[in-house]
């Protein structure tokens, strides 16, 4: 499995997301805790999924599979007809988790151009 750095700050995406359709920001919960997210977006016709987590400890529990129902019942709802996702390479686990759920893999270059500059990202 490779190894990658993580290359966006999440706490300045949330920000940004939060002033970009937050009816689209999934938080999923247990036991009162925050456990899963993820953000579904539309892009023109298509619908794109980002920022899929849930906690280590509930993976493999159900929770990626259900949270991703909602959000493709969310774009569904919107008229999108497909839906499109990326995942970093060496990511293997999470590719396979993407095939279990219907996925394929799209024969595409993905390419993408910072315009606003992030501080690092300390968690």
């Amino acid at each position: 499995m490779g190894s990658w750095r993580r290359r966006n700050n999440p706490r300045a995406d949330i920000q940004r997301k939060l002033q970009v359709a937050p009816e689209l920001f999934l938080v999923g919960t247990h036991g009162g805790q925050s456990v899963a997210t993820v953000w579904p977006a539309t892009k023109g016709i298509s619908g794109w999924i980002n920022y899929l987590a849930v906690a280590p400890h509930l993976q493999k529990t159900g929770g990626g599979r259900q949270i991703m129902e909602d959000a493709e019942r969310l774009l569904r709802e919107r008229g999108s007809p497909k839906i499109n996702l990326q995942v970093r390479t060496p990511n293997q686990h999470v590719i396979e988790f993407y095939r279990r759920l219907g996925f394929s893999i799209d024969d595409v270059t993905s390419m993408g151009k910072r315009l606003i500059p992030d501080e690092p990202f300390q968690p």
